[in-house]
């Protein structure tokens, strides 16, 4: 199974739209919420490069936020980067 983990911040639109999308793969992922912690917030942006949330990781790569994560759904890029039986390649 791959490594999956999202960085978010508790009342961001976009964080709850890329929780749902791997919800609704059958996908387990690690969530970090960074709202009230300065010390997760410089690991994302050190493993990212990114300073906006949310920001996913598939195996220790990042892929971005919500709209690179649903487009990789839609292009059935997301199936062939997990590869392991979600329902990832639905295209919904």
């Amino acid at each position: 199974m791959h490594k999956v983990e999202i960085y978010t911040r508790y009342w961001c639109g976009y964080c709850h739209m890329a929780r749902s999308l791997l919800q609704s793969l059958g996908c387990p992922f690690r969530e970090y919420d960074i709202e009230s912690d300065a010390a997760l917030q410089q690991e994302m942006i050190q493993r990212t490069g990114c300073r906006t949330v949310p920001q996913v990781l598939i195996d220790d790569k990042p892929v971005g936020g919500f709209t690179d994560l649903a487009r990789l759904q839609h292009n059935g890029m997301l199936a062939r980067m997990l590869g392991d039986g979600t329902r990832a390649g639905d295209p919904g």
